[in-house]
């Protein structure tokens, strides 16, 4: 079980990553600020205390003003999908709090219905890949629609507080660190790089709180 010591110098380590890496490759100042809020979020989130969405409303207005930058179109719709659910979320997790606290107390899904909204996924997401490069300019439009598609869904688990959603966040934070390479920014390199860990960190402290 992953102590409390743990959770603060992962918080720290996380956000001291960020900073470096902004100074050693500046770019737009958003992707700093998005950066360290979306940090703080995603480990708060990994917790499952619900001030996860108190950062996650700051980060998504600033990731918004990125995605517009660099025309990832999908990922700009994603973000107002994702200012929605943290409303909606605030409201779902109050009611999965344990005794009143900040805590909430995690769900599984059935492994066949995993698998099977996997294949949906999948499909989906090659559709409005097709889409997005027939119809748009989008710059990388397949990995646009598969991270837009995945990430909608990780969301929606992660507001019914299912713990599989950390699988589908692992995958989806792999591709954003490509989309992101190619678009020359480090700031969200590192950031999604951090996301990754996070996932693992996330997958075992929902573990241990569904135990509890």
């Amino acid at each position: 079980m992953l102590s409390k010591r743990f959770d603060i110098l992962f918080l720290i380590s996380g956000l001291i990553v960020q900073v470096l890496v902004y100074w050693l490759a500046p770019t737009h100042p958003l992707s700093l600020i998005s950066g360290l809020l979306g940090i703080t979020s995603v480990i708060l989130c990994s917790q499952g205390n619900i001030w996860t969405f108190a950062f996650g409303f700051g980060q998504i207005l600033t990731y918004s003003g990125l995605c517009y930058m660099e025309r990832f179109y999908a990922g700009l719709a994603m973000n107002a999908f994702y200012f929605l659910s943290q409303i909606y979320g605030i409201y779902a997790w109050r009611k999965l709090r344990t005794s009143g606290a900040a805590i909430i107390s995690p769900r599984s899904l059935p492994v066949r219905r995993f698998l099977i909204l996997l294949a949906i996924l999948a499909v989906v997401a090659v559709g409005v890949g097709w889409l997005l490069s027939r119809y748009t300019d989008d710059s990388q439009p397949y990995m646009d629609a598969m991270t837009t598609v995945v990430s909608i869904v990780a969301q929606v688990m992660l507001v019914m507080a299912i713990r599989q959603q950390w699988w589908l966040w692992l995958f989806v934070d792999v591709l954003y660190i490509s989309m992101w390479i190619i678009a020359g920014n480090w700031s969200m390199v590192a950031q999604y790089g951090f996301w990754c860990i996070n996932c693992v960190y996330g997958m075992l402290r929902w573990r241990d709180l569904s135990a509890k």
